[in-house]
């Protein structure tokens, strides 16, 4: 039997902490708790997690830096916190990584509701790619569906979150062809997709930082005006 989900909740806040984990365990799934980031670092090492739900203004390192840090090593699921619901803050989280993004106050129906969301997504995912075995190699980089794997030509792994490595799969299917941003959001996540993930732009740009020598100025995914985006390479399968 799988075991129920298990959620690290990041917020220095303790009633919200405690409300939070609360709802979590009262809606079968498991529930752990961290004030800042040095204490989401030793319960990571120590257990293994669904999600975390992270607030961005903790004391210390803020949210949108242990976000970026947690891109950097893992594909775990994230949706921040946050009292500031700006549409720039909205965008900087998605930009460093998150799943999802809820400003405070927030429901805690709603919450729940993102929860369950970005967990089926994420388990659709990982089902999704466990039926590709086929590696897929471009201009050296090997895209590994099985695995959810990127490796530079170097033989390095890039870290990808699931949104990243999900475009770049919709890419390497459909090379040389023009998509718009409505063709890569169902060929990326069908109707799954949420109305944050509509930020195809964003996506873009953090592959691009990891996959071109010069992002600014990029020759692999390729803006069409008026048109969407067109991954350029030659992409075989072995």
């Amino acid at each position: 039997m799988k075991p129920n989900p298990h959620i690290l909740v990041v917020e220095d806040d303790k009633e919200i902490r405690a409300l939070v984990t609360r709802l979590l365990r009262a809606n079968d799934m498991r529930a752990s708790a961290a004030a800042n980031g040095k204490e989401m670092d030793e319960i990571l090492q120590n257990g293994r997690f669904d999600l975390v739900v992270l607030d961005i203004m903790l004391p210390g390192e803020d949210g949108f830096s242990i976000c970026k840090r947690l891109r950097k090593s893992s594909n775990l699921p994230v949706i921040m916190l946050t009292a500031k619901g700006e549409e720039i803050d909205r965008i900087v989280g998605l930009e460093m990584g998150a799943d999802d993004y809820l400003p405070k106050p927030f429901n805690p129906r709603e919450l729940l509701a993102r929860i369950r969301a970005v967990l089926r997504r994420s388990g659709e995912r990982i089902s999704g790619a466990a039926k590709e075995t086929n590696i897929l190699t471009f201009n050296g980089w090997r895209l590994d569906p099985k695995n959810r794997q990127l490796h530079n030509p170097d033989g390095a792994r890039i870290a990808l979150t699931g949104g990243e490595f999900d475009l770049l799969f919709a890419f390497c299917q459909h090379p040389r062809r023009v998509l718009s941003r409505d063709q890569l959001i169902d060929l990326a996540r069908g109707r799954n997709a949420a109305p944050f993930e509509r930020s195809v732009d964003v996506c873009v740009s953090r592959l691009r930082q990891k996959l071109e020598k010069e992002a600014t100025e990029p020759t692999l995914i390729q803006t069409i005006r008026s048109g969407g985006y067109m991954f350029s390479a030659d992409v075989r399968v072995s």
